[in-house]
C-alpha cells in the first residue's frame, strides 16, 4: 500500500499476572507457547535472573496476540514455572543500551497496568518501515527511529535468528513517557518473515486463524482529534460506520467508537479509561465450534451490534475478546470500505 502500512501486526495485552493469563488464554483455546523472561546475572558468576518484561504470543499466519507483564521485583513465585529465561547476551559496548531499552520497556508496562489490566499495546505491519518512518516524519509525527532486535527462534530446521525492525510513536504531550501515545503503545513494525511465522504454533483449538479488529473507545468529544491523529498514522482517510469511524487495514480494521456508543456496540462493556483499546476480534475457522469450546469452558458470552459473541473484558483481564466467522471476514474488502453493521 502507498502509505508504507499495510495490516495489524500485534495487540498486546498487559497483564499483572503471566500465570493467571497463561490459564486464562489456554481456557478461551489459545494454544500458548512458554512465556520469555529476559534474563541477566546480578553478579558476576551468579546464576541469570528475570528481569524487565516477558511476553509470550498466540500466533496466527500474519499476526498475533501477545501477553506482556513486568517481572516482578519481589516474589518470584510470579514467574511461572513453564517459563523461558533468555540470558541477555551483547557486546560488551552495546548490553548497557539493551539493558536501558528493556528497563525503559518494562517502566511503560508498569505505568500501563497502573492505569488498568487490558489492552494497552497496538502495532501496525508494514513491509517497508523505513519509508513508513520517513512518512511519518513528513507528516509531523514524532517517534523514535526504526530499532532492531534479535532473537533466536527455534524451527524443524534448527535454530534462526529473527530480526524484528519497529518504531514506536510518540505523543505531542510533552509530559508522556516516550514510546507512548494517551492510549498506550503505538507503533509499526516490519513484516513478519513468513517462514520464521510458519514454524510457530499456529493451531489454536477455538479455531483462530487471524487478528482482524482493534476496538479504541474515545471521549465523544475528542473523536475528531484522534480520528486525525490515525490518520497522519496510517496515511489514509478514516470512514465512518454509524457514530465509529474505522481504517481497513487488508481485511482488517481499527474501529474508534465515542464513549458514548461502546455499550451499544458491545453491550454490557465499558472503557476503564478513555483513550484506551478496549476490545480485539480474532476470525475462527467455525464460529459455532468456538461457541461451544468457550460455553463448555465457563465463559459468559455476549453477541456485538453486528452479531459476533465476545468474552466481555470483566471475564478475560479488562480485555473484551470478540469471535468472528473467518469466511464473513474474508468478504470485507480490503482498504476502503468495512465489514456492515
Amino acid at each position: 500500500m502507498s502509505h508504507g502500512i499495510g495490516r495489524l501486526h500485534h495487540v498486546g495485552h498487559v497483564v499483572s499476572d503471566m500465570g493467571e493469563a497463561l490459564n486464562l488464554y489456554r481456557r478461551l483455546g489459545f494454544t500458548l507457547a512458554p512465556p520469555a523472561y529476559p534474563a541477566m546475572a546480578p553478579s558476576k558468576g551468579a546464576a541469570p535472573e528475570p528481569f524487565g518484561a516477558a511476553n509470550t504470543h498466540a500466533d496466527f499466519p500474519r499476526n498475533f496476540v501477545e501477553l506482556v507483564t513486568c517481572v516482578p521485583q519481589q516474589g518470584a513465585t510470579r514467574v511461572p514455572s513453564e517459563a523461558k529465561l533468555v540470558p541477555l547476551r551483547a557486546p560488551a559496548e552495546l548490553l548497557p543500551q539493551l539493558v536501558e531499552r528493556i528497563s525503559s520497556t518494562s517502566a511503560n508496562i508498569a505505568a500501563f497496568l497502573q492505569r488498568f489490566e487490558g489492552l494497552h499495546i497496538l502495532m501496525f505491519s508494514s513491509p517497508d518501515i523505513d519509508a513508513a518512518a520517513a512518512r511519518l516524519s513528513a507528516a509531523r509525527v514524532a517517534h523514535g527511529g526504526v530499532n532492531t532486535v534479535h532473537r533466536a527462534v527455534e524451527t524443524t530446521d534448527g535454530t534462526r535468528t529473527e530480526s524484528v525492525r519497529y518504531l514506536d510513536i510518540d505523543s505531542r504531550e510533552p509530559a508522556a513517557r516516550p514510546g507512548t501515545v494517551a492510549e498506550g503503545r503505538v507503533g509499526v513494525v516490519a513484516d513478519l518473515d513468513p517462514l520464521v511465522q510458519a514454524a510457530r504454533q499456529l493451531d489454536h483449538p477455538n479455531g483462530a486463524l487471524d487478528l482482524v479488529e482493534v476496538v479504541t473507545c474515545v471521549a465523544e468529544a475528542d473523536l475528531d482529534a484522534t480520528v486525525a491523529r490515525y490518520q497522519d498514522y496510517l496515511g489514509s482517510p478514516a470512514q465512518a460506520d454509524g457514530p465509529s469511524r474505522f481504517f481497513g487495514l487488508d481485511g482488517a480494521r481499527l474501529t474508534l467508537v465515542p464513549d458514548s456508543q461502546l455499550s451499544t456496540v458491545l453491550p454490557g462493556e465499558h472503557a476503564p479509561a478513555v483513550p484506551a483499546f478496549v476490545a480485539y476480534a480474532v476470525a475462527v475457522r467455525d464460529l459455532a465450534a468456538t461457541r461451544k469450546l468457550l460455553h463448555d469452558n465457563g465463559f459468559p458470552l455476549s453477541r456485538t451490534d453486528s452479531g459476533d459473541i465476545f468474552v466481555p473484558a470483566a471475564s478475560a483481564l479488562g480485555a473484551a475478546i470478540i469471535f468472528c466467522e473467518a469466511s464473513q471476514v474474508r468478504r470485507w474488502p480490503l482498504s476502503t470500505e468495512g465489514r456492515p453493521r
